[in-house]
């Protein structure tokens, strides 16, 4: 059946003879069959190395369809199901997908669905079959990725308050580059909110003609207006996710631009932007959730005075009232992440008000050098709701003083300290408080930290510069994969929970060990060395966890020598994992060029609780998130 169906479906590319390249390739689109042309080429000119010319018959195309689409391992696990080694009936597909995919709810249903969708061969369709080639194009389909179905919807408890669940952040939103004299780009908030981002930081400084710019203060860094970063908003703010979006602004504009700032945020977002508690309910005990704020903007800024206040002023009365901020709201290095300029005038003294000392609406200092009195507008003031900026100072303050819709912005140096030396009032401060996370000032070439270890300790808000590649921003997109990727993953129980005892280093009862097993069969079209004149590589697949201290390791396959197209690792690999409900684990796929160096091929991370388990492909990513069209790895997880 499969010979006349395959004919049947080529001949007509043959009629006028034999075809090239061109028309191979044209061929395999037609068949809907991914393939890298690299890959293809080689397979291609070592068909037709056989004999003379550039052209191939169908007999060729035959051969080269099968070395790139009929895979040993695939056949192996057909012809272990099916009586005649042809065919495989709806009832010996349930078989395959109970006792091989784990899927113990399957029945002839789910069988027939799967049989709909990818037999290609209507006569094997019309009585429930599957052939060989249903098989290999269900094998390859989303459906046995590696990455559970039911994960890529949203299926967590969207009810709870805002400040339990990791929330998709970035930092410096508006660089496309380096922190210091980079490109400032709209097209850096259009892609972060492309990939579902939900907290996005726009630093604001008094422009010409009135108009607020947003750049990287103090350095060489291009500037753009205000006024476009809200309309890319506006437009893309709900494209990729429904729930709420955060602006955190970092605001060094004078109050005369700020009350600017106010009105292009009410004009140009409207409805979306919620300037007013949900329900009129000023006495706010707990946030609302993410349901609850579907669809809204969310302006995260320093706030004057309480909830109340700003609900019983009219709008005519605010045009220019301004009020200082009480002058022990700002410390030395809280809410300002910049980088630290190029040129610093920094007084004797050590003085922090080094990056914003050109700010006009900064008073003088006075004896204290700590003490900064910024001015906010009333205007903008009260648009802040239920992310007002507040100054962490420990704790135990917090503890005594801060209000739920108060959050905290900590510099990851200081941050780091706090998850070393007391985790527990960390964890503690995060069960009730929105805790930020920002890059270090030193990090001028926008390197991202270890997103992780702030997810150990419960920070809702890690931000990373989105424009920089690297396993850092691979954990993040891996982490937000989850959960429909709507930008918001549920904590664990027991970073929620106000009276947890759990810290990362002694996870004590709240282990719930799980034996994790990942056999690594294949690769199949990865992307060649950029050494190799042809279509080679020296492929090794690394395996990482990513966790609490106790969960983080690594193991390495061998190396298969000169062989992209469909490496064989036939390699188990088993780990033991503590808390898996905060395990990340990556694939990453790597071309030996010399003993001491490895080039990066492609990658793939994802929550461990979200690996499905049996036989499964691997998709794999560029460098830059990219997903490779034709790549993947394919292997056989199981866990219990």
């Amino acid at each position: 059946v499969s010979h006349t169906w395959f004919w049947s479906v080529i001949q007509n590319d043959f009629k006028t003879g034999n075809i090239d390249l061109e028309g191979c390739m044209r061929l395999l689109e037609k068949m809907q069959i991914p393939f890298d042309e690299i890959h293809v080429k080689h397979v291609f000119k070592k068909t037709i190395d056989k004999q003379s010319g550039q052209m191939i018959s169908m007999d060729d195309f035959k051969a080269i369809y099968r070395a790139l689409v009929h895979r040993a391992e695939f056949q192996e696990l057909f012809r272990a199901y099916s009586p005649d080694g042809q065919i495989l009936p709806d009832t010996q597909l349930v078989k395959f997908l109970v006792k091989e995919q784990f899927q113990t709810e399957a029945s002839e249903t789910t069988a027939f669905e799967i049989i709909s969708k990818y037999e290609p061969i209507d006569e094997v369709r019309k009585k429930r079959q599957m052939s060989f080639e249903g098989f290999v194009r269900y094998m390859n389909s989303e459906e046995c990725s590696i990455f559970k179905t039911q994960h890529k919807t949203i299926y967590q408890d969207m009810n709870q308050p805002l400040c339990d669940y990791f929330i998709s952040s970035s930092h410096n939103t508006y660089l496309i580059a380096d922190q210091l004299m980079g490109p400032s780009h709209l097209w850096g908030y259009t892609s972060a909110l492309l990939k579902g981002c939900r907290c996005l930081e726009i630093d604001c400084w008094d422009g010409a003609n009135n108009e607020p710019i947003v750049y990287h203060g103090h350095t060489l860094t291009s500037k753009i207006p205000f006024r476009s970063v809200i309309h890319v908003i506006d437009k893309y703010a709900f494209m990729s996710s429904a729930y709420p979006l955060v602006l955190s602004l970092e605001n060094h504009c004078s109050t005369k631009q700020q009350e600017v700032m106010a009105e292009c945020l009410k004009s140009i977002l409207g409805e979306k932007l919620l300037s007013s508690p949900l329900g009129g309910d000023a006495e706010m005990t707990r946030l609302p959730s993410p349901e609850a704020l579907k669809f809204k903007v969310l302006v995260k800024n320093k706030k004057i005075g309480t909830i109340e206040e700003s609900m019983l002023r009219t709008d005519d009365e605010t045009v220019a009232e301004t009020e200082n901020m009480s002058s022990e709201t700002e410390s030395d290095e809280e809410e300002s992440d910049e980088t630290i300029p190029i040129y610093q005038s920094r007084s004797p003294s050590k003085r922090r008000a080094g990056p914003r000392a050109s700010i006009a609406s900064i008073t003088p200092p006075q004896k204290k050098p700590k003490v900064k009195t910024p001015k906010v507008a009333l205007a903008l003031s009260d648009l802040v709701v239920y992310t007002k900026s507040s100054t962490f100072v420990s704790f135990e303050h917090s503890l005594e003083n801060q209000k739920c819709y108060e959050n905290n912005s900590i510099g990851e140096v200081k941050a780091r300290k706090f998850v070393k030396q007391s985790a527990k009032e960390f964890i503690s401060h995060t069960t009730r408080f929105i805790t930020r996370i920002y890059p270090k000032g030193t990090r001028m070439t926008s390197s991202n930290y270890n997103p992780q270890e702030f997810w150990n300790v419960g920070c809702q808000m890690v931000a990373l510069n989105f424009q920089t590649p690297g396993t850092q921003m691979e954990l993040q997109d891996g982490k937000f994969l989850d959960n429909g990727g709507c930008g918001y993953v549920l904590k664990p129980e027991f970073l929620r929970d106000r009276n947890t005892t759990f810290t990362p280093q002694n996870v004590g009862g709240y282990s719930k060990p799980m034996s994790l097993s990942i056999r690594l069969i294949s690769g199949h079209q990865l992307p060649p060395s950029s050494l190799s004149k042809t279509n080679k590589a020296d492929p090794l697949v690394q395996i990482e966890i990513y966790g609490v201290p106790e969960d983080q390791t690594r193991k390495k396959s061998a190396v298969v020598k000169s062989n992209a197209l469909n490496p064989k690792w036939n390699e188990t690999f088993s780990f033991n994992i503590q808390v898996p409900e905060l395990a990340m684990i990556r694939f990453c796929v790597q071309d030996e060029v010399s003993v001491v160096n490895n080039e990066f091929l492609g990658q793939y991370t994802l929550p461990v609780l979200s690996l499905n388990t049996g036989y499964r492909n691997i998709p794999l990513l560029t460098r830059e998130g990219i997903k490779l069209e034709s790549a993947s790895l394919f292997v056989h997880v199981w866990y219990y």
